[in-house]
């Protein structure tokens, strides 16, 4: 019978559908490994950022998924973490943080905490983080996560990311781990002139990562840079997902 492996959300699937656990290396400033069709789509002087800042700390990226599969947090896969939501795969993270073009007084919008990997990795590029999740026990755990890695520039907000978080806007960069049919209104309010997002957009069929820009005097273009399948966002009309 087939490993299997069981969260605290309830959620189950075969241990051997992860793959074998393999260890990727912590950075790399290559983009040898891309397909053509993405690093053509990448501005020249890309560097990926994979998992460790210049001059930062680690990103212990198993600390950031359940412990159940914590073997399989370093394959180059999404990994599951709970309620039906995984974790990016390394690559897609390299991709969409060195998007950004981060600088360390920059302030992020996040619009998915999930267990909060993706807020450490840019909290150690940018000034400060505000991540905003949708279901409450995510981002509790998330919460309880990051303050145990001892990061003190994150603040983490339950609430449908659609609307984004006005209350700290404007933002310099946004990142968006969910994919919306298209860009929410509230988020191209929200993005600073000059500012940057990376945000999945389309229909699960049909999605693309896409680079968003807001020029001087306001004008928003977007680029595809890649084919990618995320989970959808919620809409303007959805509600926090509570834990029963």
């Amino acid at each position: 019978m087939a490993a299997r492996w069981r969260d605290p959300c309830g959620l189950r699937a075969p241990l051997e559908s992860l793959g074998a656990p393999i260890c990727l290396p912590l950075a790399t400033n290559s983009k040898k490994n891309l397909p053509r069709q993405v690093t053509s789509r990448l501005p020249a002087q890309t560097t990926l950022f994979l998992d460790r800042a210049p001059g930062g700390r680690e990103k212990s990226r198993h600390q950031f998924v359940t412990v159940e599969v914590q073997h399989y947090a370093y394959l180059n896969r999404p990994i599951p973490i709970c309620f039906d939501k995984t974790i990016s795969q390394p690559l897609i993270v390299a991709v969409m943080t060195d998007l950004l073009e981060l600088k360390p007084d920059d302030i992020v919008l996040e619009i998915g905490t999930g267990l909060g990997y993706q807020s450490a990795v840019l909290a150690e590029l940018a000034g400060k983080v505000y991540s905003v999740e949708i279901i409450d026990e995510l981002a509790e755990r998330a919460v309880q996560r990051l303050k145990r890695e001892g990061y003190t520039n994150i603040a983490v907000r339950v609430g449908n990311g659609y609307y984004g978080w006005p209350e700290h806007a404007l933002f310099d960069k946004m990142i968006v781990t969910a994919a919306p049919d298209l860009v929410p209104p509230p988020l191209i309010n929200q993005l600073k002139s000059g500012g940057r997002m990376v945000i999945p957009v389309g229909l699960p069929e049909a999605q693309q990562l896409v680079l968003a820009e807001k020029d001087v005097v306001g004008k928003f273009t977007m680029k595809e840079i890649m084919p990618v399948l995320f989970s959808q966002l919620e809409g303007p009309d959805e509600n926090v997902c509570r834990a029963s």
